[in-house]
């Protein structure tokens, strides 16, 4: 009779119909990295997730408890608090350690995964030959293992193809333990990779195809310097005193005794809408082309190979999208947070909506495979991007990129970028190119396709400016670099919005 099989306790159901969700919501977070909500939905799964750890540490430190449902109960823990850490790094803005939970994550999950297999390989392959064992002492068989390593082997009629026997017809007549090891390693790693890369394949293109935009706001302006404001100054005119007998017989206008004249010097109108194009009948600042829901956005492009994200979010380049809302005088509509697309989810915004511009820093490698490189192309000419690029702290990085971008537009050469360009002075005139440090030089470099900026390098660091501390810079250099990037992510507005218009006019003539 078979014995029952044992009920289970109440923490292990919940855990066997809360990981399945806890899982959804992981894997909705990261299919959809933009949207708030998939970001709040993991932190409210997190809570009993927390609770429910607690708990089954609690029960498996119990004496007693057998080795083999401890070290389950770690893996199940290690699993389910890796992307808790993750969740957690990122909501608290610490974007070093989130870099490196998710650099290592394959790593972990799948040492992990292979400690698995090989433990499951020798309690698998142990059971068979025990059960062989068995068989032959109860026959009255002499069995010789230590010295015959093919003493448990069925007869040659019967060997199977059965992975885990190590007696399995391929395996040979000798070392067929070591050959058995191989081929499941082997079978381990190719198929944990393969599924990994299946879960990063889903990850890019978001599971179903869902097109993203990034629609420019619309309405209207004025693509001009600003004016620097000319100083008021109040001139104090002090007429000289008279001291008049009231009871005189002689009588005179008498002048006052304090005269105040103001002198004011003429300043210029400096406060006008910052945009482009005639407006779309409301009245407000924008850009022509664009929507009513479009936004300002500041997007980081993911990259593999460095450190892509680079003083990313709270304190460091979300200061920058504050400070450009504060430039052009509170006029838009701004995001309330940067974020970042890997290069493949690029691909994903629809053809006139996709981002004006993607940010791009890092002092590491610069990996690109072909199809990143035949994306970055269409995105630069055919949707009419732009990349802004800092180099956030290496000559090295400054190599990597100038060879990135040799890839991915092979026919167009970098040029200095000077400094009356308007995209210096446009809406703010720089009066010198500002850096922290020149990691790659004292000159900004640009690539160029019929009078459009493609690319635009810079070689000094500016990122280190915006984030908080500003690296210790002096406040007119830090300044600048916030104009230079209002100036930057302008540029690309505007050109957008000219590409937009030329479109629309298109059409209007067909």
């Amino acid at each position: 009779m078979t014995a029952p099989h044992p009920s289970r306790t109440p923490l292990q159901l919940s855990v066997l119909f809360y990981g399945p969700l806890w899982l959804l919501g992981v894997i909705l977070w990261h299919l959809y990295p933009g949207v708030a909500w998939a970001f709040t939905a993991v932190g409210v799964l997190l809570v009993p997730a927390l609770l429910l750890s607690f708990v089954a540490w609690l029960q498996v430190r119990a004496k007693g408890t057998p080795r083999l449902v401890w070290t389950r109960a770690m893996t199940l823990a290690l699993i389910g608090s890796w992307p808790a850490l993750c969740y957690l790094s990122d909501a608290l803005g610490i974007i070093g350690l989130s870099a490196v939970l998710r650099e290592f994550s394959p790593w972990v999950f799948f040492t992990l995964g292979l400690l698995w297999a090989i433990w499951y390989l020798d309690f698998a392959s142990g059971a068979i030959e025990t059960q062989r064992l068995n068989e032959r002492l109860s026959r009255g068989e002499i069995v010789h293992t230590a010295t015959d390593e093919n003493a448990l082997a069925p007869l040659t009629a019967k060997r199977g193809w059965n992975p885990f026997d190590p007696h399995a017809w391929y395996y040979g007549r000798s070392n067929g333990k070591l050959k058995q090891s191989t081929l499941v390693s082997m079978g381990y790693s190719a198929a944990f990779w393969v599924g990994w890369s299946g879960l990063l394949y889903l990850a890019t293109f978001r599971g179903c195809g869902e097109e993203e935009s990034a629609e420019i706001p619309g309405g209207g302006g004025q693509y001009k310097q600003i004016a620097r404001p000319q100083s008021v100054k109040i001139q104090k005119v002090v007429r000289k005193k008279f001291v008049v007998n009231p009871y005189s017989a002689i009588k005179f206008d008498v002048p006052p005794i304090d005269q105040v004249r103001l002198q004011l010097e003429e300043v210029t109108d400096h406060a006008y809408t910052v945009g482009y194009g005639g407006g779309d009948g409301t009245g407000g600042a924008g850009f022509g082309g664009g929507t009513k829901g479009g936004k300002i956005r500041f997007i980081r492009l993911q990259y593999d190979g460095g450190d892509w994200d680079q003083e990313f979010g709270i304190g460091g380049d979300e200061n920058m999208l504050i400070q450009f809302d504060i430039l052009t005088n509170k006029q838009h509509k701004i995001e309330k947070n940067t974020e970042f697309r890997s290069i493949a989810q690029l691909a994903n915004f629809a053809p006139e909506a996709t981002p004006p511009f993607m940010y791009m820093t890092g002092q590491g490698n610069i990996s690109l495979a072909n199809k990143d490189v035949k994306i970055l192309r269409e995105y630069l000419i055919d949707r009419h991007g732009m990349i802004f690029c800092d180099n956030g702290g290496s000559k090295h990085f400054h190599n990597q990129f100038l060879a990135a971008m040799n890839r991915v537009l092979p026919e167009i050469r970098p040029v200095p970028v000077p400094l009356d360009d308007t995209i210096h002075r446009v809406p703010y005139p720089l009066p010198f190119l500002p850096y922290v440090a020149p990691h790659g030089g004292k000159q900004a470099l640009g690539w160029a396709l019929d009078g459009r900026w493609l690319v635009y390098y810079h070689p000094g660091d500016i990122g280190d400016a915006w984030a908080d501390g500003h690296s210790g810079v002096k406040p007119e250099v830090y300044e600048a670099c916030y104009q230079l990037g209002t100036n930057v992510m302008t540029y690309a507005y505007v050109e957008r919005s000219k590409w937009l218009l030329g479109k629309q006019q298109t059409k209007k003539g067909k």
